[in-house]
């Protein structure tokens, strides 16, 4: 079990990193979907705690790997991967780290600019992003829903990517970050993966 990345594959704290923000990814969407039909009341009250305090748990994580990522290794680019998918796959990839930054901070500016108290996991009291604003509020509101749908769609290519890879390639782009997996082919060559 290697901790950290190699050119063939993916190390235990990335794949960590990588499942741990999906898992928060999508009790994020499930939960933030169901609680603005909720009508008003303490469970809907709660469930948007929790949606606060999941999102600023996923913003750290979001953040701790992209730290890792400036001391990790990035497994190689499959051999046979044409240049525009290694163009696309960078260009995917920034765009989700960019949306998993922008969806929580303007969660987090909403939150304040609406005047809102951020306690997380009633553990600690997160201090505000911007002063009360209405207007501004309701501009981190759409940021924050657009950014939503537009990361829904971008991941939706990702899996679609990765299980293509899996299934027509039948390389290791999928295989080399299962968390179970614990070997990976020798297929891949030069070219650091995003």
């Amino acid at each position: 079990m290697n901790w950290r990345s190699t050119t063939q594959r993916w190390g235990v704290i990335a794949k960590a990193f990588h499942w741990l923000v999906a898992l928060g990814i999508f009790a994020l969407a499930g939960i933030g979907l169901y609680m603005v039909d909720m009508p008003l009341g303490m469970a809907q009250l709660r469930l948007f705690l929790l949606h606060k305090a999941l999102g600023v748990t996923v913003l750290a994580l979001v953040v701790l790997r992209l730290l890792w990522r400036l001391i990790d290794r990035h497994p190689r680019y499959p051999a046979d991967m044409p240049r525009w998918q290694v163009g696309a796959a960078h260009a995917s990839h920034a765009l989700l780290y960019l949306l998993l930054l922008l969806i929580p901070i303007s969660g987090w500016v909403y939150n304040s600019a609406s005047g809102f108290p951020l306690p997380w996991f009633g553990l600690l009291q997160l201090p505000a992003l911007a002063p009360v604003s209405k207007p501004l509020a309701r501009v981190a509101l759409d940021v924050h829903e657009i950014a939503f749908w537009v990361l829904a769609a971008v991941l939706l290519l990702h899996v679609a990517a990765a299980l293509d890879h899996h299934f027509r390639h039948r390389d290791t782009v999928l295989l080399r970050m299962l968390p179970w997996r614990t070997r990976a082919r020798t297929t891949d060559t030069p070219g650091d993966t995003p």
